[in-house]
């Protein structure tokens, strides 16, 4: 309530700063610690909290695909020349295609260096394979991936939740509206008025994250165990080692590059990275980091293309496990592998990294897949992973959602349309 004083001026209250408890950040950790702490004393109890962690993803899913659609659309209309669309795509490709191919090199430098694999000597023939049979089963081969770029419903891929044809589909519709000029105007308002409603819909769902969280992590310690790291805890500190080494050095250069100041950017998305944290899936922050990044001033084009696309194209954690893992599995059971076995497998991996979207465990599919093209490793030698594969997500997805939010930033600014005075007053510290 303002006050007005007798010479006709009017003072508002000074405003009060935000109380810490009531941010999403700091309710998802204190929710993470609680569902570690029940996981570890009362894991029967903890493993009964799933239901928690998988009905906030649900409730995520329920939004995501809509938004997705609607903001490509909305956003590839409104773009008065396709030539840029055209060089926006372009450039999200050649980036991706770079900083995936760094994340695999440094995994596979990284894993010859540190050896996690080395003394176990596994012998392949007595590895219980049938832990892995499903995993073996889900694995796609690169026609499959190509076939389902091109749904024949469109609706059946939606309702499929399957990103990559929304997004494609969503690029040819956004273009067809494009082209049709002010035919097409008021149906390119109402879905931008639809888009506004379903972002209402993501900022309450979002108020239930920190039960994600909790259920997310209680069901993780509960099931699994600390215990289960300890044979495998090199392989697992090489992997949060080794994605730290990344995001600090290798996605701080290009941040700095871009002159995107990237401990502020990180601080801007703690919350999602909190979310990520304890959830293990890159998808249930995906359209909230959307609406961030157009705060910060990347075109929702831009944004509404990079981000959705980033999630198969340019999974950086996932390429970092992929090379990490490889080579563990290829030292634990004495597979030698000469420079150009590994240069073969960094290709390989250069494709089937692709298919690990956005959802915990995509990348052991991934991995699953990459053994079987390559045929230079034992399949057998995944059943090792099983124990830990679930206490490196979180390392994988956290990575992967940085490197895709920031790859938004670096996509705008190299199209020369990133708004800087909007991106520093979203990074500024809340006062």
């Amino acid at each position: 309530m303002s006050i007005s004083l007798s010479e006709g001026l009017v003072i508002a209250p000074k405003k009060s700063p935000p109380r810490v408890w009531s941010s999403i950040y700091f309710q998802v950790v204190i929710a993470a610690i609680f569902g570690v702490a029940l996981g570890w004393y009362l894991p029967a109890l903890g493993t009964e909290m799933k239901i928690f962690g998988d009905f906030f993803i649900r409730c995520v899913k329920m939004v995501l695909i809509p938004i997705i659609f609607l903001t490509i659309t909305v956003g590839v209309a409104r773009m008065t020349d396709i030539k840029r669309l055209g060089a926006v795509g372009i450039k999200t490709i050649l980036y991706f295609e770079v900083i995936s191919t760094m994340a695999l090199a440094i995994g596979l430098i990284v894993g010859n260096f540190v050896q996690p694999g080395a003394g176990f000597n596994v012998d392949v023939s007595k590895i219980d394979t049938a832990s892995i049979a499903t995993f073996q089963k889900s694995s796609t081969t690169l026609a499959d991936t190509i076939f389902t770029l091109v749904p024949e419903n469109i609706l059946w891929a939606m309702s499929k939740g399957e990103i990559l044809p929304v997004l494609i589909f969503a690029v040819l519709f956004g273009v067809g509206l494009s082209l049709s000029g002010k035919f097409a105007q008021s149906a390119v308002d109402a879905m931008d008025s639809a888009l506004h409603g379903f972002f209402g819909v993501m900022r309450i769902v979002m108020r239930l994250a920190p039960i994600g969280a909790f259920g997310a992590l209680a069901f993780t310690i509960g099931k699994y165990g600390i215990s289960s790291v300890v044979n495998l805890a090199l392989l697992v500190a090489c992997m949060y080692l080794t994605s730290a080494f990344f995001i600090v050095f290798v996605l701080g250069a290009v941040a700095r590059i871009a002159r995107v100041p990237m401990l502020k950017f990180l601080r801007y998305i703690r919350a999602e990275i909190a979310i990520v944290l304890g959830t293990c899936s890159s998808e249930s922050v995906l359209p909230q980091l959307m609406e961030k990044l157009e705060r910060a001033g990347c075109p929702r084009p831009i944004v509404g293309l990079v981000m959705p696309a980033g999630i198969t194209f340019n999974p950086d954690g996932s390429a970092i496990y992929l090379s990490l893992a490889a080579l563990f599995i290829s030292q634990a059971t004495n597979t030698t592998l000469s420079l150009t076995d590994q240069i073969a497998l960094l290709a390989v991996m250069l494709v089937t990294s692709k298919g690990s979207a956005g959802v915990a465990g995509a990348a052991f599919i991934a991995l699953a897949a990459t053994l079987a093209t390559t045929h230079t490793l034992p399949v057998a030698g995944l059943a090792l992973l099983l124990g830990v594969d679930r206490f490196m997500n979180e390392a994988r997805a956290v990575t992967n959602t940085i490197g895709n939010a920031l790859a938004t930033l670096v996509v705008s600014r190299w199209q020369g349309e990133l708004d800087d005075k909007a991106m520093m007053q979203a990074l500024a510290p809340d006062v």
